[in-house]
């Protein structure tokens, strides 16, 4: 199996509803996110996808997030912008153009991330 990668970030604000502890106040992270595309055969340019195009699809997505009150957006009115949740929206977003196996990462802290893969 084939496997590329890129990576972006985004800063943003979110508060946990239902969390007893400090993550129930709002705060904010700076998000890294890893977007892997998986490929059982290379294309007839010896690549899984183009680097270039997967890193601007990640960033048209990243785009809609940045800055931003994540409770405010209407995907997390209702869900908990969790970690997990995050990876899954981007995951979800991504997935339309990209049509091979998908794994979005993302990435809390420098030690904390959650992914969703299909």
């Amino acid at each position: 199996m084939y496997e590329i990668k890129v990576i972006d970030e985004f800063s943003g604000a979110h508060r946990l509803r239902g969390y007893k502890g400090k993550c129930e106040s709002v705060h904010g992270h700076n998000w890294r996110v890893e977007a892997c595309v998986y490929a059982k055969a290379l294309d007839s340019s010896g690549m899984v996808m183009d680097f270039k195009e997967l890193k601007k699809m990640l960033g048209r997505i990243l785009v809609s997030l940045d800055h931003k009150d994540l409770n405010k957006i209407p995907y997390f009115r209702k869900l908990n912008p969790t970690s997990e949740n995050i990876a899954r929206f981007i995951h979800s977003r991504l997935s339309r153009g990209v049509k091979k196996s998908l794994k979005v990462s993302v990435w809390e802290t420098s030690t904390s991330s959650a992914s969703f893969e299909d």
